[in-house]
């Protein structure tokens, strides 16, 4: 049965929220995951990755950033709670989180703008696969602390298993004092 997108609409500008039409049959089911027009105001050009993430029960990645990279996430195995979190200063939503929790067979996929914080908790073993409008180099992704007081967000579990560069991101307060929020465009 698919679920309701629209409980999730509009809680943070620019995010957007996709059921994706399967189409089931006796040997199992297609979904369409992706098409380049999808995302709103997003062009993918030539310059698409696909990327391949695995993730283990109670690990955790981001939050992450951009300031110049969209991605549109795909889960395809496996349960995560999704956290948004908007930096994007002059932002309608500025500072504004959202909380989700997405099972694979929800058949749902997120468009993340630039300047808005993402990252997942794996409720249990994870494949995610995302596009992203950009090669990756490294020099456009940033972090900000997972337990951020700023963004208060209610994750399941109180700690999770994190890279050595996700334990030592900065809280927003840092990002703000160093200029290194994104402007919203």
């Amino acid at each position: 049965m698919p679920l309701n997108i629209t409980k999730y609409a509009g809680k943070i500008h620019g995010v957007e929220f996709r059921q994706c039409k399967t189409f089931p049959d006796s040997r199992g089911s297609f979904t369409e995951v992706f098409r380049s027009e999808w995302p709103q105001g997003v062009h993918y050009g030539d310059r698409i990755q696909l990327n391949l993430s695995r993730s283990v029960k109670g690990s955790m990645r981001g939050l992450h950033f951009h300031r110049r990279q969209s991605d549109w996430w795909i889960p395809v195995a496996g349960t995560l709670q999704i956290a948004l979190a908007d930096l994007r200063i002059g932002s309608p939503t500025f500072l504004k989180t959202q909380l989700i929790t997405l099972n694979s067979s929800d058949s749902i996929c997120i468009l993340i703008p630039p300047g808005v914080a993402h990252g997942f908790l794996v409720l249990d073993d994870v494949s995610l696969i995302y596009a992203v409008n950009r090669y990756y180099d490294g020099s456009d992704e940033q972090g900000v602390a997972w337990n951020d007081p700023d963004l208060n967000i209610a994750w399941e579990e109180p700690d999770p298993v994190r890279s050595d560069r996700d334990r030592s991101n900065p809280t927003v307060k840092d990002l703000r004092r160093e200029g290194l929020l994104p402007e919203y465009l």
